[in-house]
């Protein structure tokens, strides 16, 4: 087959002088000695055009036009099998594809850049972008046009203090504008230093001592404050609030985000400043507050023994966000804390807190420190002036989890019919909030059906009797209805929102014999035998006393007379 026509065929210059000409080569289907030739000829001179052709991804081909401004190049392909063209007719001035600039200069202050770079096109006026790759990856793109001089240059205003930012430039003709040069190296530039700008978020934590309180200051850069240069350190000052004694200040290196000092029951005010080589940024205030229960009266302390009522600690539901946490907003405060242990069970604990506006009585609390049945304490400040007041305890979990422990049985009583248990168990430190407890029972030798009791089967099918104790703070129960001289096994668990464990062990017992059946039996039957061979035994004497033996009258002595008859009837 005839090859294809060569596809994109274009012309463009760098110089105005030497002309390069590209295009596609397309399947050309014969190879070897018979391969496609090219041959690029142009129109207006009636000339071949004087230049080698190479092909790798596409073909091109260079060559000097003089003084020509205006030209029509044709290029042939051809193979024993046929030939096809592609034509292009263009002004040079207006295929002009600028050199690369190159060469890159910069002048700094703190938020501008002045950028230089030379370029090879004179006389050519230019049309230029420069791309600026910002700290967070955006890339932003700045226009400017160039001049005859030897050099062009930008200033790129609005830039942050002590930053780095990636340059690079590329240029095209300002009057007829055909493509994009080449983009130059790209240069990496930081401005200089200035001021820290924003403020240190801070906080406290307040222990009380013999004679004073421990203080521990935290701070951190807040997502406002920028350090604005290097070398960053941290300047903490405290003094009394009431008589404006010396302040006291410590320094710290940027390793550091606590420290902790020592003062009196008086009220002090602490500052938080960072520092760089140009200054220090304005300092985060807190005021602590005088010791509760003391009063200061003509320059004299009187301890006021005065009890605060202490605030009651309620629960709040963990999500698979976070702990969500509300409280109830104050008009008086112009902000909120909510502070946190991110390993309560350690010391130190990593104390966390953050911020809230005075419009905000919700949050959800996250951290990639919270882990599941750990039991999280959060304190809700209201903060108003630079003083803190706490408004509010929470606790929760990320997500409750079944007891690490069971119930500990520490009394039995048993009656025939009946087993009261007693049982030891401490509700802190527990993998979520214990809502009660379940007693189990069921003869050892068959299933259980207690009346009033909720069937529950274990995994080898066998049936125990359930009863639900739905008041932590309960901890006896007593089981009913039981059979006399009967064994039972026993176990009792305790539960939280997240379940409980499995049985794994159970407590046994026997119900004695009923004794009460034992009194039954002895009225019903024995009593009554007893008393029937008593009667029997003494028949003869209980017969003379009960029942005498009527004595006849002829047998009687004192009336031995002979008898005499009255009308054929026998008289005595």
């Amino acid at each position: 087959e005839p090859p294809d026509t060569p596809n994109d065929f274009s012309c463009q210059t760098q110089d105005m002088r030497i002309v390069t000409c590209t295009w596609s080569q397309g399947d050309t289907y014969l190879y070897g000695r018979h391969s496609p030739k090219y041959i690029l000829f142009e129109e207006f001179s009636q000339k071949m055009v004087p230049c080698t052709v190479s092909c790798s991804e596409q073909c091109s081909c260079s060559w000097d036009i003089g003084q020509q401004r205006t030209c029509n190049i044709t290029v042939t392909v051809e193979n024993p099998l046929g030939k096809k063209t592609a034509t292009d007719v263009f002004d040079v001035t207006h295929r002009i594809y600028p050199v690369a600039p190159f060469q890159l200069w910069e002048e700094c202050t703190d938020t501008k850049i002045t950028l230089y770079w030379k370029h090879r096109n004179k006389g050519i006026e230019l049309f230029c972008q420069t791309e600026v790759l910002q700290p967070d990856g955006k890339v932003e793109l700045h226009n400017s046009s160039d001049t005859h001089l030897d050099y062009a240059s930008i200033t790129l205003g609005g830039l942050q203090p002590y930053t780095e930012y990636t340059v690079r430039v590329r240029c095209g003709v300002a009057n007829h504008f055909w493509r994009w040069s080449e983009w130059s190296e790209a240069r990496t530039i930081r401005t200089t230093e200035s001021t820290p700008s924003g403020k240190l978020d801070i906080w406290r934590e307040i222990t009380p001592v013999q004679g004073g309180r421990n203080v521990t200051l935290f701070w951190k850069q807040a997502p406002s404050f920028r350090a604005n240069g290097r070398n960053i350190s941290y300047e903490v000052t405290w003094e009394k609030v009431e008589d404006g004694s010396k302040p006291e200040s410590i320094s710290f290196s940027s390793v550091y985000n606590s420290t902790r000092i020592s003062i009196d029951n008086h009220s002090y005010r602490i500052s938080i400043m960072a520092k760089n080589n140009v200054n220090y940024s304005l300092p985060s205030i807190l005021i602590i507050p005088m010791a509760t229960g003391f009063v200061q009266e003509n320059d004299t302390l009187f301890c006021s023994f005065l009890g605060t009522e202490e605030l009651k600690e309620e629960q709040v539901n963990g999500t698979d966000d976070g702990i969500f946490i509300s409280w109830e907003p104050r008009q008086i405060y112009d902000s909120y804390i909510i502070d946190w242990c991110n390993y309560p069970m350690s010391q130190p604990c990593d104390l966390q807190w953050k911020r809230f506006g005075p419009n905000t009585s919700s949050a959800l609390i996250n951290s990639a420190a919270f882990v599941q049945g750990v039991r999280y304490n959060f304190h809700i400040y209201g903060s108003a002036s630079n003083r803190a007041s706490l408004l509010e305890k929470k606790t929760g979990y990320l997500k409750e989890l079944p007891p690490l422990r069971d119930p500990t049985v520490e009394k039995v009583e048993l009656t025939s019919n009946a087993v009261t248990l007693s049982w030891d168990y401490h509700l802190t430190n527990e993998s979520g909030f214990v809502r009660g407890y379940h007693v189990y029972v069921s003869p050892v030798q068959e299933d259980c059906s207690l009346k009033g009791s909720k069937k529950h089967v274990l995994p080898d099918s066998s049936v125990l009797c359930k009863y639900t104790i739905e008041n932590p703070e309960e901890k006896r129960y007593t089981v009913k209805h039981l059979l006399p001289t009967t064994k039972y096994k026993l176990a009792v668990k305790a539960y939280t929102g997240g379940g409980e464990t499995p049985i794994v062990s159970f407590r046994y017992i026997d119900t004695p014999f009923n004794s009460n059946t034992l009194y039954l039996l002895v009225l019903l039957v024995i009593v009554p035998s007893l008393v029937a061979a008593i009667c029997r035994w003494k028949m003869k004497w209980v017969k003379e006393c009960c029942c005498p033996v009527i004595p006849s009258p002829k047998k009687s002595k004192a009336l031995s007379f002979k008898e005499f008859k009255v009308r054929s009837l026998k008289m005595l």
